[in-house]
Parts: structure tokens; sequence; C-alpha cells
């Protein structure tokens, strides 16, 4: 592993397959009536937080805390950034403070990029996304739902995602969550195809290792695995389709569309979802929809990722469950 997770780009398929390999042990913790491991006591990993967040700060802190180690929240509401402090002073208090891994969410795309390059921290550092650029975290919990859902928790162990049909479907333009994904599916060896109003496809995604449809109902049937993508309103700022009853009408899964899908396949969201545009209930509800155990999945992920940057790269579980028996 480097030493820090900017883009999913950066991973090759050995290392996002180790990252996976070490969260289904991670995950093994979770069933244990005391959900801890030792690994990284006496360190301390910061949540620099500039943007609102529930999962992936919550599931960064839970992660930190089952692996030992101390946990600082920093949010930019309420603190010296909303008087005016820069990213590298506030980076420079961090590392005065001895922060040995450092989590950022950022609004500026590159701002973790930045931060990781630019010496004022000598940390790791860990983009829990930034703009709509990237978010690598949410790229690898994806990855591992869709392992343990389409090969199977323990049959999944050291393999990637060949040969699977992956869509994501919605707001792909503002979406980092879409980016990371194409990036590390297809490093993983999967197939993806796009799909979206025109409006809301990024321009240059011809250069993107991927399928672009502006039609659902035509790949919907040779789909693994469908991802929807919330519409994100906060990010625009001018009108990218006529109305929600049309978007949904186009774009939306629903129960009649979830049905033609192969009967393996998985429904997919990163949350949160807005039900009726994007998602119907029914589809959000039913025993195909993983957003629940993605949420889930983000914990063990999130462990495997700090233990690689911050604890080694030997095998999690083994050497800590011997240290746990030994007390």
């Amino acid at each position: 592993m480097k030493r820090h997770l900017i883009s999913a780009a950066d991973l090759t398929r050995d290392d996002a397959v180790l990252i996976l390999d070490t969260a289904e042990e991670m995950a093994r913790v979770a069933d244990r009536p005391i959900k801890k491991l030792p690994t990284l006591r006496g360190r301390t990993v910061v949540n620099l937080f500039y943007e609102d967040s529930t999962r992936t700060r919550i599931s960064f802190e839970a992660a930190a805390k089952r692996l030992s180690a101390d946990v600082i929240n920093f949010s930019a509401k309420g603190s010296s950034v909303s008087k005016g402090e820069s990213l590298k002073d506030t980076a420079l208090t961090l590392e005065a403070m001895g922060a040995d891994a450092v989590v950022i969410r950022h609004h500026d795309s590159g701002a973790p990029h930045r931060l990781a390059t630019s010496g004022w921290i000598g940390g790791s550092v860990v983009n829990a996304g930034d703009g709509t650029h990237e978010h690598p975290t949410q790229a690898l919990l994806d990855a591992f739902t869709m392992r343990r859902r389409l090969v199977g928790a323990d049959a999944g162990l050291g393999k990637d995602l060949s040969g699977r049909r992956i869509t994501v479907v919605g707001d792909i333009l503002h979406s980092r969550v879409a980016r990371s994904n194409v990036h590390l599916l297809t490093t993983l060896g999967a197939e993806v195809t796009l799909v979206a109003p025109p409006t809301l496809v990024p321009i240059g995604v011809e250069n993107w290792p991927c399928e672009v449809s502006y039609d659902l109902d035509a790949v919907l049937a040779t789909s693994d695995a469908v991802m929807m993508l919330r519409v994100q309103r906060e990010r625009m700022n001018a009108a990218f389709f006529p109305t929600e009853r049309e978007y949904a009408r186009r774009y939306g899964l629903d129960g009649e569309r979830m049905a033609r899908m192969p009967e393996d396949a998985i429904v997919m969201h990163p949350g949160p979802m807005n039900r009726g545009m994007e998602i119907t209930a029914e589809v959000a509800d039913s025993p195909r929809c993983t957003a629940v155990e993605q949420v889930t999945n983000g914990v063990s992920i999130r462990m495997a990722v700090l233990y690689l940057l911050l604890g080694g790269n030997e095998p999690a579980l083994t050497t800590t469950a011997r240290t746990e028996e030994s007390k």
C-alpha cells in the first residue's frame, strides 16, 4: 500500500484485492462480543470534514475506534475555518497535535491531493470525498459488497470482479462516487456502463474506461449490479431535466424494472436516497437492495484502509487475534 489514498485510480488490481481481503478479515471482528483490535493503539486519526456527512464520518470514526486509535473529529462549522482559516493553517495545527492520519472531506476537488503533497503534514491522507472528483473508500466498499453478494464472502478471497457487468445510473456529472467506481471496477476486471440523461453526463466521458447509454431499460437484462445515484441538487445551478416525474419515469428504478434484471442481480445505492425519484420504496426495501449492507461494509473497508496505511501489510486478524488471546 502507498502512503496515501487519494484516488481509486492510484490502486493496482493487487492493491484493491489486498484491501478487499483485509476488509473480509476485519468484518469478522464485527461478529465478536468485543468489536475491537489493538492494532492502532497510540495512533491518532483526525476526521477533517468541510462538508456535511453522516455515513462517511461515522464510518471512519467507528473504523478507527475499532482499531483502538484515538479519534479527533474536526468540523469546519464552528471552527476557525468559519473565521477564514486556510487549509494550510488547519493542516499545520493538526500536524502540531501529532495526527498520524487525516481523513478529509472537502468541497473543492483536489484538496486532499494538495494536503498530501504540500509537506504540511507528515501523516497519511485519506480522501473521504472531494468536490465532484473522487470518493475512493466508497468505491472500495461498493466493490466489497459486490464481491460478497456475487461471488461469496469466503469464495471471493483473492478474487476480483472479472466478467461482471455493473451499471451506474443517475447524476454522473456531479458524482464523485461514479468516477471512483469506474476507475476501481475496471481495475478489478468489471465492465461498467454509465446511464444518465445527456445533460448529466460529464464532458470527456468518452475517455473514461466505460460504456455510456441513455436508455436504462436496454441494459437492465445484462446487469449483475445496478447502482442508483442521488440527483445532487445542492451542486446544480441550472435545470438539467424537465421535472422530477420525468426523471423518475426514464431513469428511476421501480419494481417493474427490477423484475427485468437477472435473478441474482443486486441493486445498490451509496445513500442518502431520494425515495420516489431515483428509486422507489418497493425497490429500496427489497432483499435485493444492498444499501444497508453497504453502510456495514463501509466500516470494514475503512478499518482495512487505516490498518494498511498505518499498521502494516501483515494479515490483520492472525497477528492481532494472538495478541488478544494471550491477554
